[in-house]
């Protein structure tokens, strides 16, 4: 790791410089002075998921979802737990793809729950399908 890190506040998405030291040590944002990471997974969309993605210097898992899509409901808690466990070396986030269609057709979103990935704005691994909490963690962790 590089002696400092960018990290995009998920509350107001303020960017971060924080020493890389002090990743561990529930860092408050600059700006808004709010968590850095409070185990739950950060809300994108169309205004803020490019920023996210590519300023984060830190992997970004993000689960694109609907609010329709069963699998996604009963996955939802998982994804939750499963950010307890993976922050805060990696940021989790979830896009819903009926409010962000665009961001969805530009990564091919093809079915839904589907986790991508993310690291130096690029994509790095993608699995389709609702997995639970030691699964999630268990691809997340072998991808990186």
């Amino acid at each position: 790791m590089s002696a400092s890190l960018h990290i995009v506040c998920p509350h107001c998405d303020g960017v971060n410089r924080l020493p890389a030291a002090k990743l561990g040590e529930q860092p408050v944002c600059g700006k808004c002075k709010q968590p850095l990471f409070d185990a739950h997974p950060a809300e994108l969309g169309s205004g803020n998921f490019a920023l996210h993605i590519s300023r984060n210097d830190i992997p970004v898992l993000v689960d694109f979802w609907a609010p329709w899509c069963g699998p996604c409901k009963m996955m939802a808690p998982a994804f939750v737990q499963a950010a307890k466990q993976l922050e805060p070396g990696m940021r989790l986030a979830k896009l819903n793809t009926e409010e962000a269609r665009e961001i969805g057709a530009r990564y091919n979103i093809r079915s839904i729950p589907t986790l991508a990935l993310f690291a130096g704005g690029k994509e790095l691994a993608r699995q389709a399908g609702a997995m639970d909490a030691v699964g999630i963690v268990r691809w997340a962790r072998s991808k990186v």
